[in-house]
Formats: structure tokens, sequence, C-alpha cells
């Protein structure tokens, strides 16, 4: 036997032991994230679901009893929680059409095509979100009543989408960074145009950024709340409603209303995970 053999049979435990507790750590990280993301939102459906004895029995239990639909049912019921609910669905539909229609071609300019201040604009675009809203709230008022947009879902989709458009022309910028041009310029010699070239290639290999941008802007307009408090008056959207109608209501109608709110980002995300995993190359099947 070799020396090197000898050293090599000595320095396999340590290695599998090395292995092993990147593993364990690994492993470790993964159950305390989802640990952060799942108990809270277990603890707002046990809450919204179990009425007061939901909200404050202790310690909580791991298969709570008493388990009821009718404080959910109640919360639903209420004068305006529909509307409000069908506002914020509107209002992050525009967010999530406009977000896509104007920051992906953004994005694909920054990615494609070299232009004098090209760094500096992308600079700017973040410098869009330096400003506090709460400073804008004033002329954004006033402009919108002269227009015509104060308490209307046209107006607060539009300043979610001001809110997301930055960050959604960044992110689609990095995206088709990730496309190869050649792709694209053996399209072009097949008798494709650039537009052509753009949908049949660019684009789908692109889908699973896109669809993530939409996410983004989607959680974006659904949690905002300053903006749909200021703009709107009768046409809230669901956090603007729940911020005024539930400040002195019982707290597992405050539940209820959170799980309302969590709710629908959970089934959109889930709705597009396919794409989502695509980004890291992972199967959904």
């Amino acid at each position: 036997m070799t020396t090197d053999t000898i050293s090599t049979a000595a320095d396999t435990p340590k290695a599998a032991g090395f292995i092993s507790s990147r593993r364990w750590l690994l492993w470790s990280g993964i159950a305390a994230l989802c640990a952060w993301v799942l108990v809270p939102i277990y603890l707002v459906a046990l809450g919204a679901l179990g009425g007061r004895q939901g909200v404050y029995i202790w310690p909580k239990t791991g298969l709570p009893t008493g388990i009821s639909l009718e404080p959910f049912i109640l919360f639903l019921k209420t004068e305006g929680v529909v509307q409000s609910f069908l506002n914020s669905l509107g209002a992050a539909g525009i967010t999530v059409a406009l977000s896509i229609l104007l920051g992906a071609p953004a994005g694909y300019a920054l990615a494609r095509y070299d232009f004098r201040g090209k760094d500096s604009y992308r600079l700017l675009v973040l410098l869009t979100r330096a400003f506090p809203l709460a400073i804008l709230a004033l002329p954004l008022t006033v402009s919108f009543i002269r227009l015509g947009l104060y308490d209307t879902i046209l107006g607060v989709g539009l300043i979610h989408t001001v809110l997301a458009l930055p960050f959604a022309a960044l992110v689609t910028h990095g995206i088709f960074l990730g496309v190869p041009k050649e792709l694209e310029e053996a399209a072009w010699v097949f008798g494709c145009t650039r537009i052509q070239a753009f949908f049949k290639v660019v684009a789908p290999l692109a889908l699973p950024g896109i669809v993530a941008t939409a996410v983004f802007a989607f959680v974006i307009s659904w949690n905002e709340v300053f903006a749909a408090s200021v703009l709107t008056v009768r046409n809230r959207t669901l956090t603007a409603y729940l911020l005024t109608v539930l400040s002195e209501s019982p707290m597992h109608y405050r539940f209820a209303g959170g799980l309302m709110l969590i709710l629908p980002s959970v089934v959109f995300i889930f709705a597009v995970r396919r794409y989502l995993f695509a980004i890291w190359g992972i199967s959904s099947k």
C-alpha cells in the first residue's frame, strides 16, 4: 500500500463527515426557512377559522379542534369586503399587465442595445423608487382629481405600476441577458423579422423570468396600502378597506382579513409555480 493510498483512506472519513455536516446545515436552513414562512400563515389561519378560541388559546396545538368556516364566512358577508377584494384583483391585474407590457421591452432594450447614457438610465430607473410615496401624495391626488382618475381602480393600478415598473425593467433586463443573442441571429437568417424572432425564440426562453416579474408586480400591488388609502374613498382595495374598517373589529375578524390577503398571493404563485421552478431547472411534475 502506497503512501497516497493510506492518506486517501485516512481522509475519506473526514470528507464524508464534512459532506454530512454541510447536508445537515442545508436541510436545517431549509426547515428554518419553511417554518419562518409557514408558521405565521398557520397562526393567521387558526385565528381566522377558530373564532375567539382559536385566537386566544395557548399553547397552540398542532392539530387544532373547533375549526369552523363560520367566522370567515361572516367576515366575507361584511359589507364592502367582496367589492374591495375585486378592486384589489383589478388593480393587481392592471399592474401586472402594464409592468410586463412596459417593463419587458425596456429590459430587452437594455439587454440588447448599446446607447449613450445606458448606465445612467439604469440608475435613474432605480432612483424612481428613492422618492417616498408620502411626498408625492398631495400632487398625485390633485393630478388624479383633474384627470378624473381619483377614486378609480385604474388610478390605483397606475400608481402600483409606477412602483413595480423599475424592478420589472431591471429583472427582465437580467433575464434577456441570459438568452444568447446567437439564437436571435439564427432566426433572422431563416427569415424571421426582429419581432418574430423575439416572440418565437426569445420570449419562450425568457418566459419563466417574465412570470417571476409578474408575480413580483402582483405582490407589490396586492400588499400596497398607502396609495390605495389616499387615492380612493369608495372604491378601496382590500388592504385599504381593512385598514379603515377592521381597526376596532374583533381579533378573529382581523385574522380573517389577514387570511383573505394571504390566500390570493399563494394561489397566484402556486398557479405559475412551474414557470418559477424553470428558472432554477426544477421540474414541477
